[in-house]
């Protein structure tokens, strides 16, 4: 017989673990909220384009569903998609370690349920419960959530805006990251090409990062999945062009920016075969693997995609330049000019609360922006515009911001 209820004594969030009770909110979903579905509305508040995947991809996941492959399958991913990463990697960095010629083995591989999944496992493989990992913020707050769900707590080092002018850059403060170092620090998470600023990392930054690492014995975890999206060569500077077999680093990767397959949900963690065992039953505690549909198509995606990256990246280029040139001339806009991934990061004069802020340009400009308090302390007075769209939408966008501007 069941016993009769009794009354609470207390709230069911008293009694959850402080993990879950103490996963962040985040603010672009608070402003995305806000504006959803409102009337003529230009929403460039998340990090995606507004291209549907193609249709050579949606393609081969049909042909996977109607060949029956609706079952579970290798935890690691299927044999074919992860040679088809190995292929494409070795393509655009030609191989996994600096002075190497050998392409990339396929063992290195894991496919995720995207990239997030990705950079859950890599945190928990370096880092838990009373550990610290270190971000260079601003920074994407998944980095954040992803530690403190885990138990581990997020350090923030603030990046330096150098120089002025057309010529202002962000810049890696290897200092202050050294100086947030205690004996809790496990690992250092480095995103290059950045959200939300665009920084893109030199060679010489990403020597130096590893350089501390390998002395004070930390793990890197390496968010390069803008690497592809720059404005200045074929990809971005990369830990491949510097680490050796035994440096402690492990790869964030997704398909979702370069083939437009947000979501589609697949991702991969790059990482030493070694840690193989140990990441299979990682996935397996947490998602039982990728389903095969999703596989093939992003199969089909790496195999064949290269083209519709170059049209994602002449787009955004031409959308960069349009916003670049509108807010240069407006006069209150400051913001340094991305040179990877598909964000402007920009702070408007005399508008501090940049959370409050984006909710009025919803109301009274008809834009949706992230307000930068969304990405750590580094980006407090900021806003974030993902430029990953239709040029012409972008134009419409910077006009309404700039006229909206004269009016205050």
């Amino acid at each position: 017989m069941l016993r009769p209820a009794v009354a609470p004594t207390a709230s069911f969030l008293d009694c959850i673990r402080p993990e879950a009770r103490n996963a962040p909110g985040s603010g672009i979903v608070e402003v995305f909220n806000y504006g959803r579905g409102r009337q003529g509305l230009l929403p460039l508040w998340v990090g995606e384009g507004d291209l549907p995947t193609p249709a050579f991809i949606a393609d081969a996941a049909k042909a996977s569903l109607d060949a029956g492959e609706t079952f579970y399958t290798h935890q690691r991913g299927v044999p074919e998609l992860r040679s088809a990463i190995a292929d494409y990697m070795t393509g655009a960095y030609g191989s996994a370690f600096a002075d190497d010629v050998a392409p990339f083995s396929p063992d290195r591989f894991f496919v995720t349920v995207g990239g997030m999944h990705a950079l859950q496992i890599a945190i928990r493989i370096a880092c838990g419960a009373g550990d610290e990992a270190i971000v260079a913020t601003p920074a994407w707050p998944n980095f954040a959530g992803a530690m403190i769900t885990g138990g581990a707590r997020p350090v923030e080092a603030p990046m330096r805006l150098t120089g002025a002018g057309e010529a202002m850059r962000w810049t890696l403060d290897l200092a202050a990251i050294e100086a947030a170092i205690t004996p809790a620090t496990r690992a250092i998470v480095v995103n290059s090409p950045s959200n939300p600023t665009g920084w893109t990392a030199t060679l010489d930054e990403l020597a130096a990062t590893l350089d501390l690492a390998r002395r004070r014995d930390l793990w890197i975890v390496a968010d390069e999945i803008y690497g592809r999206f720059v404005y200045a060569g074929a990809r971005a500077a990369s830990f491949h062009d510097l680490i050796t077999p035994t440096d402690r680093v492990m790869f964030v990767q997704t398909m979702s920016k370069n083939w437009a397959m947000t979501g589609w949900r697949v991702g991969w963690l790059e990482a030493p075969p070694e840690l193989g065992d140990v990441i299979e039953n990682l996935i397996q505690y947490s998602s039982s693997g990728v389903p095969v549909f999703s596989q093939r198509g992003a199969t089909a995606a790496l195999r064949g995609g290269e083209d519709f990256l170059a049209e994602q990246r002449r787009r955004a280029a031409q959308s960069r330049d349009i916003l670049c040139e509108a807010f240069a001339a407006a006069g209150r806009i400051d913001f340094t000019r991305p040179d990877g991934a598909f964000y402007l990061f920009c702070a408007i004069r005399g508008e501090p609360d940049t959370r409050r802020l984006a909710l009025r340009l919803v109301d009274e400009a008809g834009v949706g922006v992230a307000p930068g308090s969304a990405f750590g302390k580094g980006g407090e007075g900021y806003l974030r515009i993902c430029y990953a769209r239709d040029p012409r939408d972008v134009a419409e966008v910077a006009e309404r911001m700039t006229r909206w501007l004269k009016r205050g």
